[in-house]
Parts: C-alpha cells; sequence; structure tokens
C-alpha cells in the first residue's frame, strides 16, 4: 500500500513533455501536419525508415518474451492439467467474441450500404500480389506451418505460433524436471528481465517511430486519397469503436471493471499501434502491463501470443464490413446463405492473421476467394485506403486482447480483484494530473 501512495505524486511530478503518452501523441500530429503540408520530404526513404525501425526494433525481442514468459509460466505450475484448462477457456473465449465481431461488421453493412451507388471501376491487377498469398494461405498448411522446421529457424524468423508451440512444449518439459529444473527456472526468468530491459530502453524511440510511421503514411496517401470512400472508414471506426465499448465494455462489466479506465491505463500502448498501425509493436509492453494489473501469470503468457492469430476482433469487423462493401459496391447480391458463408469463412482465415500492418488485407483476398471469386478484383476499391483501416484493426485487435488475458485470468480465479482496481484507479488519476499539468 505505502508503494502505490507513494507512485501518484512522483508521477504528477514529471514534467508534461516528458511522458511517454504525450510524446508519442504530439509525434503523431507533427507526423501528420509533415504529411499533409510537405508530402515529398514525408515520403523520403529515410522517413519511412523511422517508422519501419521502430517496429523492427520491437519484433526483434517479441520471440525471446514470448518463449520466456510462456516456458516459465507454464514451468511454475504444478499441475500439467491447469494449463490445459487455460489453453481451452481461452480458445473457447476467442471463439465466442469472434463471433461477435464477424457478426456486428455483418449487421452494419447490412443497415449502413455505404457501398451502393460507388462509381468505382476495379483493377484487379493491383490486389493480384494479396491473391496470390491468399490462395497460399490454405486451413491446413496454416496448421503445418505451426510446426517449425527448427526452433533455431522460428527463432530467427520471428514466428509467434511456432515459437509459442516450443515455448509450450519445453514449459512442460521443465515442469517434468521438478527439482532438477529449478536453476534453469530461475536462468530463464532472469533472461525475461533483462529483455524487458531492453524493450524499456526500446520504448524512448516510440515517439521517433509514430512520427515517421503517420508521416510517410499522410505524405503518401494524403486526405484526397480517401475521395468517397471516407464513408466506409467512417463506419468501420464506428463499428470498431462500437465493439469495444459494448462487447468489451460488457466483459470488462461482468468481470468487474470499466472499459473506460482499462483503456486509460494502456494508453501508451494504444498510442503506439496508432502510430505504426501494428499492434505487434507494443505486445511486450502489454503483457508486463497485464501482469502488474493483476493477471495470472502463465495466463497471460498463454493468452496475448496466442489471441495475436486466433482473437483478431478488428480484422474479423473489417472482413465482414469490407466484404458487404465490396459486394454492393460491384451490384453483387449477397444471400443469406453466402452471408452465412461469410461468417464462417472469416472465421478460418482470420486465424491466420498477424498482428503485422497490411495482414487483414491479405486475409480479405482468402475470405473473398472462397465466398465468392467474383467479388476478389473488388478488393482495389479499398486498396488505397486499406492503410486507414489497418490502424483501427491493430488498435481493436490489441485491446481485444488485453481484456481477454483479465477475463481468463479471472475465469481460473486468478485475477488479483485489488491490485485491478488500484492499478486503474491510480492511472486514472495519474492520467488526469497529466493532462491538468499540459494545459497549464
Amino acid at each position: 500500500m505505502t508503494t502505490m501512495a507513494t507512485a501518484a505524486p512522483a508521477r504528477a511530478s514529471q514534467a508534461w513533455y516528458k511522458i511517454l503518452y504525450v510524446q508519442v501523441l504530439i509525434a503523431i500530429l507533427v507526423g501528420g501536419m509533415v504529411g499533409c503540408l510537405w508530402p515529398s520530404v514525408a515520403t523520403n526513404d529515410w522517413v519511412r525508415a523511422l517508422g519501419d525501425g521502430f517496429i523492427k526494433l520491437i519484433k526483434m525481442v517479441i520471440t525471446p518474451i514470448i518463449f520466456c514468459t510462456v516456458t516459465s509460466g507454464i514451468a511454475h505450475i504444478q499441475d500439467a492439467k491447469k494449463v490445459g484448462s487455460v489453453g481451452l477457456k481461452a480458445l473457447f473465449y476467442f471463439e465466442i467474441v469472434s463471433s461477435f465481431a464477424l457478426l456486428l461488421g455483418l449487421v452494419m453493412g447490412n443497415l449502413v450500404r455505404i457501398g451502393n451507388g460507388l462509381a468505382v471501376k476495379p483493377d484487379a491487377a493491383a490486389v493480384a500480389n494479396y491473391v496470390k498469398q491468399a490462395e497460399a494461405s490454405k486451413t491446413v498448411d496454416f496448421f503445418l506451418n505451426i510446426i517449425p522446421d527448427s526452433v533455431v529457424g522460428a527463432f530467427a524468423r520471428g514466428d509467434v505460433l511456432q515459437v509459442l508451440l516450443f515455448a509450450i512444449l519445453f514449459g512442460f518439459s521443465l515442469m517434468a524436471l521438478g527439482n532438477r529444473g529449478e536453476r534453469l527456472r530461475g536462468l530463464i526468468d532472469d533472461v525475461a528481465h533483462a529483455v524487458f530491459g531492453v524493450i524499456a530502453i526500446v520504448m524512448r524511440a516510440a515517439p521517433i517511430g509514430a512520427f515517421g510511421a503517420m508521416a510517410f503514411t499522410i505524405g503518401k496517401f494524403g486526405p484526397a486519397a480517401l475521395g468517397n470512400l471516407i464513408g466506409l472508414i467512417a463506419l468501420f471506426y464506428a463499428t470498431a469503436a462500437m465493439f469495444v465499448v459494448v462487447v468489451l465494455g460488457l466483459i470488462a462489466r461482468l468481470v468487474g471493471f470499466s472499459i473506460f479506465k482499462f483503456l486509460i491505463y494502456i494508453k501508451d500502448e494504444i498510442l503506439i499501434v496508432l502510430g505504426t498501425s501494428s499492434s505487434e509493436s507494443a505486445l511486450p509492453q502489454l503483457m508486463e502491463k497485464l501482469e502488474r494489473l493483476g493477471c495470472s501469470k502463465p495466463v497471460v503468457g498463454l493468452v496475448v501470443p496466442t489471441g495475436y492469430s486466433f482473437n483478431l476482433d478488428g480484422t474479423n469487423i473489417y472482413m465482414t464490413l469490407a466484404t458487404l462493401f465490396i459486394a454492393q459496391a460491384l451490384g453483387v447480391d449477397l444471400t443469406f446463405g453466402e452471408q452465412l458463408t461469410i461468417l464462417l469463412v472469416a472465421m478460418l482465415t482470420s486465424k491466420g492473421a498477424s498482428g503485422v500492418s497490411g495482414a487483414g488485407f491479405i486475409t480479405l483476398a482468402a475470405t473473398l476467394s472462397a465466398v465468392n471469386p467474383a467479388l476478389v478484383p473488388g478488393m482495389a476499391i479499398v486498396f488505397s485506403i486499406d492503410k486507414f483501416m489497418s490502424e483501427v484493426r491493430a488498435l481493436t485487435n490489441i485491446i481485444g486482447n488485453g481484456i481477454a488475458a483479465v477475463f481468463v485470468s479471472w475465469w481460473e480465479d486468478e485475477l488479483e480483484h485489488a491490485t485491478l482496481q488500484a492499478k486503474l484507479d491510480q492511472a486514472t488519476v495519474s492520467t488526469t494530473i497529466d493532462t491538468t499539468s499540459t494545459m497549464r
């Protein structure tokens, strides 16, 4: 209690311009201004490299973090059934919430028929590369690709699911060693702390990365690139916001906390994702924050990494909404049966999407190919604005995975409610103080 009481004053005494989320927010605004006013400067390779470089810095430590966190979490559990329980509950949660996301996108696409009357002629050549990738992404291949050809290769490529599989197996192996594995467990814990230290250093460059990513995006596409498609962007933003506030908000209320306080608690991660358009850029820091929030370490280690392939709520909303938009724009009437097919197909194709910017567009190609091949050329209609939509996909995905970890911890009766409320209240108070200081 003493530590928590002294934390707020220390935070309040910090100069506003030294606060990370304030720096990131300013960087995003400045990047947007540079992109609008000086597009030739903003589209320079060095400016683009600022955003891409920051994402690469984060991605270089994602696989070590996942391996250490998952392995340590499993190894410290005495009962193997406990791990299976967490995994099954997580997958059940993913499927239920993903279905709500898909259904919401389908409902909004039918209610607000924003694609009707859109005079756009699709160019199939513009999306040929994405379609090719989608056709190569078969469901069977996806599951086979979870098994790495070599452990070293999985780490080198940064393949999250392959590293996750090896970490689970390694964790069970350490669990079986009992006392003999104590020293190795301690070493893995120490390595995890060291890697989180690397993350703390890298995060200091977050404003630079956010500036570069936002300046390049606006400079390359610009407000004019939106054209008549701004309606689809607005509808997608509104639908994603509705999903977060209503669906995830009800889940949060069931657990016993406010979704708005949770959003304030992870505001740094939200702004980083907004600036980089990649939910992976905030994955390590999100996992650390969830543990500090009172979530069980094994649950966080299993749920969050798995959620990056199995719980992509923003991508699910995008796929059903964009599919209906393209069908309406091309004048293709989808029957009720075909719309149900969209739900079933999207439930499978979305599992192959990662938190990397642009992955949602590839899964859209896979969905359209399976539902109605005549719709595939229509992907060119949304091609130019996909970058603007990928930011909201990434934001919704990271918020959804954070809520999933809290919910499964609560379901497993391993959530420290007192810590949860204290941390959320503390974050809210600190943000209020920071905002007041900024206005002054």
